[in-house]
């Protein structure tokens, strides 16, 4: 069965730097799309970052553009967010996800993720 873990995690202080990571076994990672989502408390699960299967495109939410960066090692299964410049909206929990699809499409809705992660916490202080 498929399995979905992210690493990383934590608190830090505004304008500083965190990077997650995911793990997924159980399956072909190379023929799907990953995305990062988070989730804030009272707030629906929204999306922050997507990268088609062989990783030539990623697009951003608008919120995270220019400050988030998305990568993916298929030979390693992995999946990687870098986060610069991090603010206290950034506050949430963040979940990895693989979609039924080879490309992310143009607005890649949650329905398109099969399979997600626990997620992992990652906390902005001001």
């Amino acid at each position: 069965r498929v399995q979905v873990l992210e690493s990383g995690g934590g608190e830090v202080q505004a304008g500083e730097s965190m990077r997650l990571g995911c793990q997924a076994s159980g399956t072909t990672l190379g023929v799907h799309a990953l995305a990062w989502w988070r989730q804030s408390p009272g707030k629906e699960r929204e999306r922050v970052a997507c990268i088609d299967a062989r990783g030539d495109f990623r697009d951003y939410a608008e919120p995270v553009k220019g400050r988030f960066s998305v990568s993916r090692d298929n030979n390693k299964s992995t999946l990687d967010l870098q986060m610069d410049s991090l603010k206290p909206e950034d506050t949430a929990i963040y979940y990895c996800a693989v979609s039924r699809y080879f490309t992310c499409g143009t607005h890649w809705p949650i329905s398109d993720f099969e399979y997600w992660g626990q997620g992992t916490q990652v906390t902005v202080s001001s």
